[in-house]
C-alpha cells in the first residue's frame, strides 16, 4: 500500500471581489508515494487555484487538506512555510533563478533556508541532484550562460535539494519547445519511477499529460 502524500476532502473556493464567484467545488482527490498525476482542463477552470491550495499558499478555502496525513486547517504561516519548505518541491513555468548566483548556489538556496544540513552537505546534495538531472558540469556556470531546458533541469534539481514528499508543478514545460519539453517529462518519468518521487503537474499539454500514471480533467471548478 503506497503512502497518501496528498488527499483533500470537500475542498470549495470562493472568490469575493467584485462578486461572489465559487472557484472550486468540492474537491475530494489524492496522490500517493510515486505517482505520477497531471491536472488538465481549459483555462480557468480552477486548476491553478487548486495548486495554490494544495500546496498550502491559498489557505482562504473550506474543506480539508492532508499533507502527510496532517490537517493543514488552521496552521500559522511559519508552520505552513516550512511544511512548504521541507515537504514540497515547485517547478514552474519560468525558471525564477537568480542571475547573482551560479547553478550550485541556485540549488542550495533551499536547502541553506531549511537548515537542516551543514553548508558542506547542503553542496554534496546539490551536486548528487545536479547529477540525476545529467548537468553536473554546469555548476559552476551562471543562469545566463544556459539554455532554457538546462535552467529548468536546474529550476528541477532545486526542488528536489529538501527531500521533498511531493514535486508540484505549474506548467513546467509550457515555456519550452518540444525537445526540451520531453527532456522535462523524461526526468519527472524517472523521478516517479526510479526515485518513487510523487508528483502532481498542472499542464495544458494533453501529450505529456497522456503519458502520466493519472490524468485528473477539471471543468468549472469540479474534477470531472
Amino acid at each position: 500500500m503506497s503512502k497518501l502524500i496528498i488527499e483533500t476532502k470537500n475542498i470549495s473556493k470562493f472568490f469575493h471581489d467584485p462578486m461572489t464567484m465559487q472557484v472550486l467545488k468540492d474537491i475530494n482527490m489524492n496522490v500517493t508515494q510515486g505517482e505520477f498525476v497531471s491536472v488538465i482542463g481549459r483555462s480557468g477552470c480552477g486548476k491553478s487555484t487548486l495548486l495554490y491550495i494544495l500546496s498550502t499558499m491559498d489557505t482562504d478555502y473550506d474543506g480539508e487538506l492532508f499533507i502527510d496525513g496532517v490537517s493543514m486547517k488552521k496552521r500559522k504561516e511559519s508552520e505552513l512555510a516550512l511544511i512548504r519548505n521541507e515537504k514540497i518541491g515547485f517547478v514552474f513555468q519560468f525558471h525564477y533563478l537568480l542571475n547573482e548566483f551560479n547553478v550550485l548556489k541556485n540549488v542550495m538556496l533551499p536547502g541553506l533556508k531549511l537548515g537542516k544540513y551543514s553548508n558542506k552537505e547542503v553542496e554534496a546534495r546539490a551536486y548528487e541532484k545536479l547529477k540525476i538531472l545529467g548537468i553536473e558540469n554546469e555548476a559552476l556556470k551562471m543562469p545566463n550562460q544556459l539554455s532554457g531546458g538546462q535552467k529548468q533541469r536546474v529550476a528541477i534539481a532545486r526542488s528536489l535539494i529538501n527531500d521533498p514528499l511531493i514535486i508540484m508543478g505549474d506548467e513546467p514545460t509550457g515555456n519550452l519547445d518540444k525537445k526540451n519539453g520531453d527532456i522535462v517529462f523524461n526526468i519527472f518519468q524517472e523521478l516517479s519511477s526510479v526515485y518513487n518521487q510523487a508528483l502532481l503537474i498542472v499542464t495544458h499539454d494533453n501529450e505529456f499529460a497522456s503519458k502520466t500514471n493519472r490524468i485528473i480533467e477539471m471543468e468549472d471548478g469540479k474534477i470531472i
